[in-house]
């Protein structure tokens, strides 16, 4: 008889070969697709993106399609650069689009997010798909069913594997990330069951990452990887590849080698299909681009600034309250560099208040050396509570307690932010967000011609003509 681990495998693979996901799950995959490849816009110009690109990119020939068929038996479309690089005129391999593409979607850390798998679940899914998609001229309404399956299985891993995984420093847009690009690109290829459960398999091996690099290039390097190796697991899969069945849940497979915090996968994946994860803890978007962890603070901040009138001048203590989870990723007290500003939460808290807003430019190595902001940030201290957060996802709760020069504090429980699942971002601030992220590589008509044929991706014939 089976064990359970390889039992499990075969489902999971047959749930990506068969899902039928329903409307309301492909609709929210929509949302987050057009988010994704806004946030990645925005991205494509950042420094990470743009090494990744330099690395990547191919002569000349390669790019305008040209090579002599002649010249190489495997002459195809993987070989001529069929996938588009977003924010510029290149055309590369499908996996190497996926690393561009994934890069630049979480260059700005202002990608979406789910608080089961503890990953941001659309910057390596996203490129991955499109990649994919873009290969075998896939249509927009099989690109959102590959999303969905994707996150589907994402989050299942997640809500098995997580507190400890994430905690013992594992980054789950990685790790998780490539199981997710790998089940959605091989259902886009076409893999029969056997070879999807190959391509699982396969991207198990790749999985990485680590959270000590949080606040450096390499953490959107992560959700490249992850998107470049999950299509790479799909296509080695597609072309006769073959892996262990228990890579996943064997004594020395996935779920024991990183830490899951169970390892009863034939458990968790029994109502898949049936129960949508997509649908019952929904997908965060991000209305600041910086760590989550820093958005039920920066809500509760800004709330009373608004409420109450103050200015930085004003303040004289700033104390937040949070959960276990929040120290592990907001781990820069006095951020040395932009990027370490987006985890650090004296940084995003006194920028808060001098500003009385967070956006990109928020994030600028300008900002950072602003004498306000530097004085206000030796006042804002973080405390771990164990209450807080009890019985609720991770990153989602905090307290702040604002103290100001004139005797008054301010209190304020942060329940969620807004843009989480409980707070739903509304259809002005996505159109707003992805427009303010497009318009940094393009002009606003064109951003806004983009935006409209994005939202219609379920009724277009084939995903390559919106992302051309």
């Amino acid at each position: 008889m089976a064990s359970a681990s390889v039992t499990a495998l075969a489902q999971i693979a047959a749930f990506a070969n068969q899902a039928a996901p329903p409307a309301e799950a492909r609709s929210r995959a929509s949302n987050a697709i057009l988010d994704t490849i806004g946030v990645a816009l925005a991205g494509s110009i950042e420094p990470a993106a743009r090494i990744v690109r330099g690395a990547l990119e191919p002569p000349d020939a390669r790019t305008l399609g040209l090579w002599d068929r002649r010249t190489s038996e495997s002459f195809d479309r993987r070989t001529t650069g069929a996938c588009s690089v977003w924010g510029t005129p290149h055309h590369i391999s499908a996996p190497d689009a996926a690393l561009a593409n994934g890069t630049a979607a979480h260059a700005l850390d202002f990608d979406d997010m789910c608080f089961v798998s503890l990953a941001h679940p659309s910057a390596p899914l996203v490129p991955a798909i499109i990649a994919a998609g873009e290969l075998v001229g896939a249509s927009g309404r099989a690109v959102l069913d590959a999303y969905v399956v994707g996150f589907e299985i994402q989050a299942r891993l997640g809500r098995l594997m997580n507190p400890r995984h994430y905690q013992r420093g594992w980054h789950c847009t990685s790790t998780l990330g490539v199981m997710s690009a790998a089940a959605g690109a091989g259902r886009l290829l076409g893999l029969d069951k056997a070879a999807i459960a190959h391509a699982l398999a396969i991207a198990a091996s790749s999985a990485s990452g680590l959270k000590e690099n949080f606040g450096t290039m390499v953490k959107p390097l992560h959700a490249g990887l992850a998107a470049r190796d999950g299509v790479m697991a799909a296509l080695l899969a597609k072309g006769g590849m073959t892996a262990s069945e228990k890579a996943i849940g064997g004594p020395q497979g996935y779920l024991h080698a990183l830490d899951s915090e169970r390892e009863d996968l034939d458990r968790e994946i029994l109502d898949l299909g049936r129960r949508w994860e997509i649908l019952d803890t929904g997908i965060t978007v991000k209305l600041y681009p910086s760590c989550a962890g820093t958005h039920p603070a920066l809500d509760a901040i800004l709330d009373l600034r608004a409420e109450h009138g103050f200015t930085a001048d004003d303040v004289d203590r700033i104390d937040v309250d949070v959960d276990p989870i929040v120290p592990t990723i907001l781990i820069y007290d006095r951020p040395a560099s932009a990027l370490e500003a987006k985890f650090s939460l004296p940084f995003c808290a006194a920028a808060a208040c001098v500003f009385g807003h967070v956006g990109i430019g928020t994030f600028d190595d300008e900002v950072l050396q602003d004498a306000r902001v530097g004085s206000l940030m030796s006042c804002v201290s973080m405390k771990v509570d164990d209450e807080i957060g009890r019985g609720k996802p991770s990153l989602t709760e905090a307290r702040v307690r604002l103290k100001l020069k004139d005797g008054r504090t301010l209190a304020k429980e942060a329940h969620g932010a807004r843009g989480y699942p409980t707070s739903p971002s509304s259809a002005a601030d996505m159109e707003g967000k992805f427009l303010g992220c497009a318009s940094r590589v393009m002009d606003l008509g064109h951003a806004r011609a983009l935006h409209q044929r994005l939202a219609g991706l379920e009724l277009a014939d084939t995903v390559a003509a919106l992302v051309s």
